[in-house]
This record gives C-alpha cells, structure tokens and sequence, in this order.
C-alpha cells in the first residue's frame, strides 16, 4: 500500500490537477457529475469528498451552503485547495486515506463523494476497504458516488492509439483478454461494469446507477475543446441524453457508480 501511495503522491505532484476539470472536455465530467449529486442533495444536508483534490467539488458544494468535510492524501493538493477558500465557502481538510476513515464516526454524511480514490487501488482488498470505510461515515439512505476509470477507453486511447500496445503485452502488462493488469508502479488502476457490479455485492447498499461521466467525450478532445458554447451545451445535452445507456458504459473514461445505503 505504501508503494502505491508514494506513486500517486509524485503523480499529483507533477501534474496540473488543478486544471483538469476546466477544459469544456473536462467540464462534461465534472458538469455530469454536479448533475447527479444534485438530483440528491437537500437543504441542510452534510457532504463528505474522500479524495478531494483540489477541491473542485468540494468547493462549489460549500458555495452553495452544504456543510462539507474533504479527506486528501497529497499535500501538494491541499495547499491549492486551501489556498483557494474564502470566508464564505470553508471546507474542512484533512490529510488522510479512503481506505481509513477513522476520523469520521459511523452515519455521519448524508452524501459521501469518492471521486478518485477507486482510480488509484489496485488490489481488491483495498477496493473493498474503501467501499466499507464510504459505506460505514454514511447514513442510512444516504448516497454513495464511486468514480472509476475505465479500461476499454484507456486502451483504445493510449495502448493503441500511442502503439504501446506490442511492449505492453510482451511485459505481460494485459492479460488474454486484453485488461490492463494493475500493478503498484501505476498510477492508475482500470476496471470494467461488471467489476464494478460484483464489486458492491454483499454490501448493505442498493445501486441507483452506473453513469458514463465523460461519455465519448475523451475520444475527441481537441474537437470537444474548439466548440463555440452553443455547440458545446447543445453536446452536453446529447451526452446526458445517453450517458445512463448500459451499452455505452464500458466506453466511456470515467464511471459514476450512485449507491444508496441501505
């Protein structure tokens, strides 16, 4: 676990995380996923993000006056996050990890974000630790949303599109039936639906959704990116349009699991 830590430490450290989600394509996840967690959120609620960043979520929920705790690992990320709060939308940060919410009693949130911490566990244990510690701070009825990257599109994107497809399976990087074999000097970790599926069994939660957060979107960058905003909110509402079709998930970048604890 240590290992993987320290990975995804220098990989924040070195990229503009900041910036992500502020690309019109980076905006489909992001506006999607706001989207989503609005259909929820009630006056008065109590919103916990495992994972937050730079507090992009975080922070537009706080401006909107819910009461929000966030859960970091980077302090790179938390010095952007702090340095960005105003009086008027504080959140409360703490340097910690999705697989050990001690900090936090039982049923304490009504909404528990984890929106990248699934991104960066490898092995199922740790998956199933972050899924029991989110489950365990949230109330019962409360909603879980669970974000994951997926592999069909990060093959497509990179291994074939980069040609590194031939290096990665003589390194035995893919397995037969070509899933990208998470190990701990990556980054990322990728899954599939049904993953994802099996992944809640057993669980005391209900799945209100799977949703393709970035649809095709990521396919087409640079396209996405030189929309005039007309075109690109005339394209947003077409990817909300399909973004809940079962067929597509697998395609997509980035998926929004919605749980809701039972």
């Amino acid at each position: 676990m240590m290992k993987e830590q320290d990975v995804v430490i220098q990989f924040y450290n070195t990229i503009h995380e900041e910036e992500r989600l502020r690309d019109k394509h980076g905006q489909v996840e992001f506006k999607t996923t706001m989207k989503y967690i609005h259909d929820f959120l009630k006056h008065g609620m109590r919103v916990l993000e495992i994972g937050a960043g730079t507090g992009r979520y975080s922070l537009a929920l706080a401006e909107e006056g819910y009461e929000v705790d966030a859960v970091e690992l980077v302090e790179h990320n938390i010095e952007i996050f702090r340095s960005k709060m105003q009086d008027k939308n504080q959140v409360r940060i703490i340097q910690g990890n999705a697989v050990d919410l001690a900090a936090y009693q039982d049923e304490t949130f009504d909404i528990t974000l984890s929106l990248g911490p699934m991104y960066h566990l490898f092995d199922e244990e740790s998956k199933k630790r972050a899924l029991e510690e989110a489950i365990r701070v949230t109330k019962k009825n409360g909603i879980i949303f669970i974000a994951y990257c997926m592999n069909e599109a990060t093959l497509i994107q990179y291994c074939f599109q980069k040609e590194t497809i031939w290096e990665d399976r003589r390194k035995g990087l893919l397995s037969e039936d070509f899933h990208w074999m998470a190990n701990e000097n990556d980054a990322f970790a990728l899954m599939r639906s049904d993953e994802i599926k099996a992944l809640t069994q057993g669980y005391p939660v209900e799945r209100i959704g799977l949703i393709a957060s970035d649809g095709a979107t990521r396919y087409m960058d640079a396209m996405v990116d030189a929309m005039s905003d007309e075109l690109f909110e005339l394209y947003f509402q077409y990817h909300l349009s399909i973004c809940e079709r079962q067929d597509l998930i697998g395609a997509s970048n980035h998926t929004l699991d919605i749980l809701r604890r039972v």
